[in-house]
């Protein structure tokens, strides 16, 4: 490198260092909550080997202590009155210690969550304690400190709703260093679940979360995107909180361009954009990859169809006419 572009480049390297520490030090900013996880007194603690939420709802724990110090162990986590005891399994290393470990799926005090298996959390902040038997049965406790937060900026996302029950479960750090399991109850959205584009129709398979079973009913729409916010509407097929209809495609053509609709669905009083949410995936219509298709419907005209996955998620659709039906073809509302 020449002498006279060597200050630029050691310039450069300082300002991507700085740039990384305040990133470092945002992220730790995000993921600490104002609460006090180890209590008032000081108390014995455990930083874990690995320490995640996967999938929206998987959590997965794993510890390392000495031999002689656990026989036995269970991680409990408590909120309030509420407390949740999640036994580990003990894997001997050969190293002389011994690896506690537990993987578990998170549930939402919902009635639907707690009739499946798994821990069932509320909404709030959850601490963490380490319950030790050694072999002489005496039992210890200890607090989990704080896990280095994974890096954010791949494909995939950290934290995602889970797919399940719609709730978050996240990692957090207490201002003095302990770990946490934040919980955010559901909010009212429309996921949708799948998506069938056959030769003569599209039909749109979601859930509804965050509602009621008997608010769970309603209609779907179809709004234009841009060009004065037309809209159509057709009924669903509820069973519960899902849904399913055939977009009404003979009633979204007429016109010599593409356009662009967006899905809702009516329940519980809002009209709820039909989404992909609940997934960890970062760039989701760079993954979710749909075909283009021609469709013929019952009132003879070809269609051009395009169903796809916005970048904040909705599921949108394009359509233009290729042979248009005859004049007699409703307008949109």
């Amino acid at each position: 490198m020449s002498d006279s572009l060597l200050p630029y480049a050691v310039g450069a390297a300082k300002r991507a260092r700085k740039a990384a520490v305040r990133m470092r030090r945002r992220v730790e900013r995000l993921h600490t909550v104002p609460a006090i996880g180890g209590g008032l007194r000081p108390r014995a603690h455990i930083r874990p080997v690995h320490f995640s939420i996967s999938g929206g709802r998987t959590l997965n724990f794993a510890v390392a202590v000495a031999r002689g110090r656990a026989a036995s162990a269970v991680l409990v986590l408590t909120h309030g009155s509420h407390r949740v005891e999640l036994p580990l399994d003990v894997e001997p290393q050969a190293d002389g210690t011994v690896l506690l470990t537990a993987t578990a799926p998170l549930r939402y005090d919902t009635p639907a969550e707690t009739a499946r298996r798994g821990p069932v959390l509320t909404s709030g902040l959850w601490k963490l304690t380490l319950l030790l038997t050694d072999p002489q049965g005496e039992t210890h406790r200890a607090a989990i400190a704080a896990f280095a937060e994974p890096a954010a900026d791949g494909p995939t996302r950290v934290y995602s709703p889970s797919p399940t029950s719609g709730a978050l479960f996240r990692i957090v750090r207490s201002v003095d260093g302990f770990a946490l399991i934040k919980v955010r109850a559901p909010r009212r959205h429309a996921e949708f679940t799948d998506f069938e584009l056959r030769w003569d129709r599209m039909t749109v398979h979601g859930r509804v979360y965050g509602l009621a079973a008997e608010e769970a009913r309603g209609k779907a729409e179809a709004v234009l995107r841009r060009g004065g916010g037309g809209s159509v509407s057709v009924t669903p097929e509820w069973d519960g909180d899902r849904f399913t209809f055939d977009v009404p495609f003979d009633r979204m053509g007429g016109v010599d361009h593409a356009r662009v609709w967006e899905l809702f669905v009516r329940a519980g009083g809002q009209r709820l954009k039909i989404a992909r949410q609940f997934t960890d995936v970062r760039y989701p219509r760079r993954v979710f990859r749909t075909p283009i298709r021609i469709i013929a419907l019952d009132n003879g005209s070809l269609m051009r169809v395009h169903a796809y996955v916005a970048a904040a998620g909705a599921l949108v659709v394009s359509c233009v006419d290729v042979i248009q039906a005859s004049p007699s073809t409703e307008e949109v509302a």
